[in-house]
């Protein structure tokens, strides 16, 4: 089912505001330890909401691949980030809006690494903005000080971001140490 957008997938369901959505949670039993359990959905989000950078990768306009590191931040079940327009993946999202933000541990032996899949969304509204705005402080410091322009995060030194949300459609997770792959549904 598409709504009919290039680069879009059919959307999730809807929750009344404040409801977390519950995830179907599968373990592939193919790439886990024989005694494996699906990680839960908890230490997921937690992990999400955590984490100091993600790796975003979206489509270039001719196919090619482009993954870049960014801040992120997880609030009310999706994810969020910036970019000016002229950047690579803000010339990106105007063709393609899937996505892909990556966040892991960088070791073998520990640590769980997400992959969340998903259509970006533009946030626009000015509420929504400010909100965003303060989390982002919260999360990574004054230096992340955004105000709120028209549709946009103005900063001083950076100039306006572009805010993208990103509510996943499909996350992967892999776990580590006793080595499992879960994978948690949205739809």
């Amino acid at each position: 089912m598409s709504s009919g957008r290039r680069g879009s997938l059919p959307r999730r369901r809807t929750l009344p505001k404040g409801a977390i959505m519950e995830p179907t949670t599968e373990l592939d039993a193919r790439f886990s330890a024989e005694n494996a359990t699906p990680t839960p959905w908890a230490q997921a989000r937690d992990q999400l909401q955590r984490a100091g950078t993600y790796w975003l990768s979206t489509v270039r306009p001719d196919g090619r691949p482009h993954v870049t590191t960014l801040l992120a931040v997880w609030r009310d079940d999706a994810i969020y980030f910036c970019t000016g327009a002229e950047e690579q993946k803000g010339k990106n999202l105007e063709a393609n809006r899937n996505v892909a933000l990556t966040t892991g541990a960088s070791s073998l032996s520990e640590g769980l690494d997400l992959v969340v899949e998903g259509v970006a969304e533009r946030v626009t509204d000015p509420g929504d903005l400010k909100r965003l705005a303060a989390a982002w402080e919260a999360k990574y410091g004054a230096d992340w000080h955004f105000e709120v322009g028209d549709g946009v995060f103005v900063n001083v030194a950076g100039g306006p971001a572009l805010v993208f949300k990103v509510a996943p459609a499909k996350v992967l997770g892999f776990r580590k140490g006793d080595y499992s792959q879960t994978r948690w549904r949205f739809r």
